[in-house]
Formats: structure tokens, sequence, C-alpha cells
């Protein structure tokens, strides 16, 4: 992406004329996508075959290996239709900003390992409270804080706030579930946050010195951009973010299904805002700006109904303006483009590995259903042992959890388990582990899911003594 980098015109040398800038643009595209082609290409087209993937018109043959790989090239064909684009592309965007425009002093001074605790857990545990993303897209997020110097234990304090302390996800729990555990879930997934990241900082204190003292030893980096503008556009991708991916509650004269109708709306709004601080602070040009809003409104016209592809038409607008950006821009999109080129094929790999094992919400894979069920009754240790480990290798959509819950108390599931499950479900996947990985080592993410699995165990436990 350095050649495409290259590209800003009000750089370029010779006469200035259209002719030359046009020649040297085609030039440095054509050096960067023989550097960055080849991955983006296949990428893009394993995402184009899953997410038309015509499961439905394929003959399955009998057999249960038969019937759990269909599973989980559904599973995988769900997650390409509808969290790709709408969950992870922003996700991406916004870990590129963080690594890319913000400073890291603030991200030392408020969230690294010398930073005040209280100021440091208490932000990162209400994560949830904003993003109502799932475990697979705060991964980006994660890695870019990190990356930046966020302290171990205040990034995977986040890390499990992020999809575990969801407002939206409470309040159906509650009224789905009942109040008592709605109420367990939201105190539980507060505690179990800061006590995961005190506990992960604690245990790898000596990793995290030797961290800390190599990032001393360094100049701190100021980023690209002010705070005041990093903030502004943090804000406008995070608010792009939550409402385009807003979860439909039930119709009624609620303020939550309100802001569902109009979170297309609000979507569009925060979408003008953010270009017109790119070209007012970052450098993009108005007359990139307007062909990309241009084709976004006129794809949304003709794709009534769907919000897929006018999405679709401005990331991709968006990406091809940033990588030929010779600026902050092009700085950006680099580093978000490493960040897709780092986890999408973890992700993928985890997907399919869940979906075989586990198969999808009300599906069947290589376990049968029946085993999980009768092993999640009564309120045993081994109850409540198996539902957070089920919960923590099963892939849960955002809200997914509650209904597939609904199910399994139906089945005879307890509520100890229950809490269990909804504690290290929606929090942990086998996809999102396979991608800490890869940021933090083996060892902290065997730790991570180790104190996810025992505290969500031992809570469930205690919550079922409770409710006996």
């Amino acid at each position: 992406m350095e050649s495409l980098r290259r590209l800003d015109s009000r750089g370029l040398p010779g006469d200035g004329s259209r002719r030359v800038r046009r020649a040297q643009w085609w030039k440095g595209f054509g050096e960067g996508w023989k550097g960055e082609g080849k991955p983006f290409l296949a990428i893009a087209t394993v995402f184009t075959a899953f997410y038309f993937l015509p499961l439905e018109q394929i003959p399955v043959p009998d057999g249960r290996l038969a019937g759990a790989t269909v599973e989980s090239l559904a599973l995988a064909r769900l997650y390409a239709r509808e969290h790709v684009l709408l969950c992870l592309v922003p996700a991406f965007l916004i870990a590129g900003a963080i690594s890319t425009l913000a400073s890291q002093g603030p991200v030392l001074r408020y969230l690294g390992a010398g930073a005040n605790k209280f100021v440091a857990y208490g932000t990162a545990s209400v994560a949830g409270l904003v993003l109502a993303v799932c475990s697979c897209t705060v991964l980006p997020l994660f890695a870019g804080i990190y990356a930046v110097g966020a302290g171990l234990g205040p990034a995977t304090t986040f890390l499990y706030s992020g999809p575990a302390i969801s407002v939206l996800a409470v309040i159906l729990t509650a009224r789905v579930l009942g109040a008592e555990i709605g109420l367990a879930r939201a105190v539980g997934a507060v505690v179990f946050a800061v006590l995961i990241g005190l506990l992960m900082q604690w245990t790898f204190r000596k990793d995290e010195a030797r961290r800390s003292r190599g990032e001393m030893a360094l100049p701190v980096e100021q980023g690209d951009g002010s705070l005041r503008e990093t903030a502004i556009l943090l804000a406008l991708l995070v608010g792009i973010l939550i409402f385009a991916n807003f979860g439909r509650p039930e119709a009624g004269e609620t303020l939550w299904y309100r802001i569902y109708t109009a979170r297309w709306g609000v979507t569009a709004v925060l979408a003008g805002g953010m270009g017109v601080l790119l070209v007012r602070r970052f450098g993009m040009r108005r007359v990139h700006l307007l062909l990309i809003a241009g084709a976004t409104m006129a794809c949304a016209l003709l794709f009534r109904g769907t919000a897929t592809p006018p999405f679709l038409v401005a990331t991709a607008g968006l990406s091809l303006v940033a990588a030929t950006d010779g600026g902050r821009l092009g700085r950006w999109f680099e580093a978000s483009w490493g960040f897709a080129r780092q986890i999408l094929p973890l992700l993928l790999v985890g997907i399919l590995i869940a979906g075989l094992l586990l198969g999808r919400p009300g599906g069947e894979g290589l376990i049968p259903g029946g085993w999980v069920a009768g092993a999640l009754g009564g309120n045993s240790p081994s109850a409540n042992l198996a539902a957070s480990v089920a919960g923590a290798f099963m892939y849960f959509a955002t809200l997914t959890e509650v209904p597939i819950l609904e199910g399994l108390m139906g089945s005879g599931m307890g509520q100890g388990p229950a809490l269990a499950l909804l504690l290290a479900g929606p929090a942990v996947s086998l996809p999102s582990l396979l991608v800490i990985r890869s940021v933090v080592g083996t060892r902290k993410t065997a730790v991570f899911v180790g104190l996810v699995v025992v505290m969500a165990s031992f809570s469930g436990w205690i919550w079922g003594l409770m409710q006996a």
C-alpha cells in the first residue's frame, strides 16, 4: 500500500497537468495492486462466494457429517451476510483510526499499565453500554487499543465487556427469561469484566512490566490527528457501528423500537458528518465525497429494502479514495487493511470449525444437541461447567443467545447453567479465540478463556443455589 499512498496529486512533480497526474496515479495504483491486490482479491472472492452460497439448492446426503458440513457452511454464510460489512468493516476502520490517528499519550495515560486503575478499568468495563457488538466485532477494536499501548488488564476488560454488557441484550434477557436473571447478567458481566482484567494484569505482570519499560524507552507517538479531530471521527464511526447493527426489538411504542425504525436515517446523517470531517480536516477532495455520496444514494434507491448494497458502495468508495491518498487517509486505510488481513482469515476458520462441531443457532453439528441439553440440566458443578465451555466455544451473534437459552430452558436447562452460558457465551467464541491468540499469544489467550469459563461456572452454580 506504500505505493498507493504516494498518489496525492498535490505532491506530484511535473507540470501539474491532468494527464501527468492521471498517468502517475495509474502507475502507482498498479504497483500497489501488485503488493496487496492478491490478498484483497482472495478475501473478496471468499466473501462473495459465502455471501451468495446457494445452500438451499445443494442436495445434502444423509449422515451426521454431511449435515454438520452444511451447518458449517450455513453459519459462514450467515456471518458473511449479517456481520462482515455492517459490523466488521466499521470496526476495522475504528481500529485503524485508533492505531494511526490517535495520540499514544492519552491511551497510555488512561488505559496503559501505569494508568489510574479506577479510571482504566472503569472506562473499559462500561464499553458494552455503548458498543452492542458480538465477540468477533470487538476484536479489531481490542487489537487497536492494545497495539497503541493499552495495558493487558484494561484491554482484556474491554475485550470482555464489549460484547457482554449490552443494554439491549440485558433488557431482552430480562423480558424473555425474567427480570432476576437479566439483573444477574448485568451485574455479573460488569464485575467479570473488571476481575478478568485485574487477574490478567496480575498473572502477566512481569510481561507487562517489560512491555511498559519498552514503551517508556521509545518516544511517545503523537498520532496523525489532533485529539479533537480524532475523537469526533471515532465518535462518528462508533455511532455508525451502533445504529447500523441496532437489533430489532419487539414492535410497539417503545423507545428501542423507535430508534430501530430510525436507525438508517441516523446512520446516513453520521456518515454525512464523517464525510464533511474528512474533507475539512483530513484532506479528502470534495469531488470524491460527492461521487461516493451520489453512488451510495443511487444504490439505496435502486436496492430499496436492503442496506447491504449501499453500505458496500460507500465502503468501497471510501477505501479506494483513502488507499490512493498520500496523507493521513492513506495511513488510516493501510492500518485498517492490516487488521482485516490478520483477522478475517482466522475468523473464517474459527466459524467453519464452530459450525461443524456445534451447528448454527437452531441447528446441529457433529456434537448432538441432545448431549448438550442433557448435560445442562439441574445445577450441578458439572452442568455449569458444561454450559460455560459450550458458551465459550460456540458462536453467538448479538442477541441470539436469548432465544437459544429460552429453548434450552424449556428443555430442562437449569437456572445456574443458563446464567453461566449468558456470562461466557456472548463474550468469547472459538473464532474470536483464534484471533486473540494472534494478538497476545497462546498463554494469555488460554488464561483469558480459562478465567471466563471458571468464573462463569462458579457464578452460575451460586446463582442456581440461590434460586433453589
